[in-house]
């Protein structure tokens, strides 16, 4: 298993990468989203990989951290997403976005990456819900729900959200709140424009 690549960029798509490691060349599949955020051909990078193998070809598909990674590991378990279906899901929702999404049972969320329709869809959100939505009301990030890695705080929505399950809120209830507000936030700006939005329900 290849955990993580570093090396110099060779080449770059919007959904592919070539990186020189060592005087060897891996070509990796990437979310738009991660080739976008890469920095120029010429440039060190490190990619976060997952290696997939089949009986006629070996993938390696790379993400910007680590709880991309463990996000994409998380999709693809689910009956009916493989690595395709991953890496779109990735390139148009953050691994915040995916969590809020499932925990809230948002399945249209889902629907705006290529090749997933409404009933896989709703077979994500059914099989990731309780999981994600454990995690967030614990303040975890996606990389945390993964087999590895002591606890640590997640990202300013996964805190607004354990805040806001602090106050008595169910974590679907915390994840609908939240779902459209802008990650960048504070948390304390996250936790007041989600009470409010409940208020108005």
């Amino acid at each position: 298993m290849i955990y993580c690549l570093t090396g110099k960029i060779l080449k770059k798509s919007l959904d592919l990468v070539v990186i020189s490691c060592a005087g060897v060349g891996y070509q990796v599949q990437v979310p738009s989203s991660v080739a976008g955020a890469l920095p120029a051909v010429g440039q060190e990078a490190t990619l976060y990989t997952c290696m997939n193998v089949t009986e006629s070809d070996v993938s390696l598909f790379g993400f910007a951290d680590e709880e991309q990674q463990a996000c994409f590991k998380m999709l693809t378990a689910v009956s009916g997403v493989g690595p395709k279906v991953g890496l779109a899901i990735l390139s148009v929702l953050s691994p915040q976005r995916i969590a809020l999404a499932a925990s809230a049972g948002d399945h249209k969320a889902f629907t705006a990456a290529s090749g997933v329709g409404p009933k896989l869809a709703q077979r994500i959100t059914l099989e990731l819900k309780d999981k994600v939505g454990k995690g967030l009301a614990e303040g975890l990030s996606l990389a945390d729900l993964g087999p590895a890695g002591a606890p640590a705080a997640g990202g300013n929505l996964a805190q607004a959200a354990a805040a806001l399950t602090s106050l008595g809120y169910t974590s679907g209830e915390a994840a609908a709140a939240l779902t459209k507000l802008d990650d960048t936030l504070p948390v304390e700006e996250l936790v007041k424009l989600a009470l409010r939005g409940m208020a108005r329900r």
